[in-house]
């Protein structure tokens, strides 16, 4: 399979784009339609947008917008946020959405298990927050109880997930570089493809962590930041140098 560069848009219950910084300070990005017409026009892999307050405030997947989003959207998308039960994947697949980001309900094995069956494994995304890095990074696999990254991750593909978002709370918004360590340890245990998220703060980034195993690289930060002040500036790696990056993996 082709490694991708996936840009990450995470929407606030305003439905306005941001990014966070380990999970917590928020910084304003823009109008998420303008930043999707604009990765549009770059042709990217695919993009997730993952509505962060959703399940926060215990509500469900805003279908109006995910809808209206996915109209201007000439890419895969994938959607994450407030996704409780098959019927909600079901009225995203009508909108548009191509695959479903459980974060919390990841750890709900009938819930997968239904969207897979529905829908296909590759379908299923497990978004995994990990804290710490390296050896010492932790998870939670339920509300109260710890479990090591690849404990869970080997559950979460057993269970029937096709796919796994590997975020980094505490490299999230810092910009130097993922965990590799975290990357490389994870991706030699499991078959399915992992998305390494957290850290990235340009190309040069992002292609370490394809080097890492990882079989695509996402980024919010990497794909909407400039400098130092963190200017908003939207971007994307030109084809030849995402080959060029798969050439020297393989070389």
């Amino acid at each position: 399979m082709r490694k991708r560069l996936i840009p990450v848009l995470l929407v606030d219950q305003k439905r306005r784009l941001v990014k966070t910084i380990e999970f917590g300070e928020r910084t304003y990005v823009g109008d998420p339609f303008n930043v999707v017409r604009l990765f549009n026009e770059k042709e990217v892999d695919e993009i997730c947008i993952l509505d962060i307050d959703a399940t926060r405030t215990g509500r469900g997947p805003d279908l109006g917008f995910v809808r209206e989003l996915a109209t201007e959207c000439f890419m895969p998308l994938a959607y994450g946020g407030g996704i409780t039960e098959l019927k909600q994947c079901e009225e995203l697949n009508r909108s548009g959405v191509e695959k479903f980001v459980l974060g919390q309900g990841a750890r709900n094995s009938q819930l997968v298990g239904a969207i897979a069956a529905d829908m296909g494994s590759q379908a299923v995304v497990a978004c995994v927050d990990v804290n710490g890095r390296g050896a010492a990074a932790s998870c939670y696999a339920s509300s109260d109880a710890r479990q090591e990254p690849i404990e869970f991750c080997l559950r979460l593909q057993d269970a029937g997930v096709g796919e796994i978002i590997l975020q980094s709370k505490t490299l999230d918004g810092t910009r130097n570089g993922y965990d590799l360590e975290l990357i490389q340890s994870i991706t030699r245990k499991l078959s399915i493809p992992v998305v390494a998220l957290g850290g990235a703060g340009n190309v040069a980034h992002l292609m370490e962590g394809l080097h890492a195993g990882a079989s695509a690289a996402a980024s919010g930060s990497a794909f909407t930041f400039i400098g130092r002040l963190r200017a908003v500036l939207i971007s994307y790696p030109a084809p030849e140098i995402l080959e060029e990056a798969e050439q020297g993996a393989h070389g």
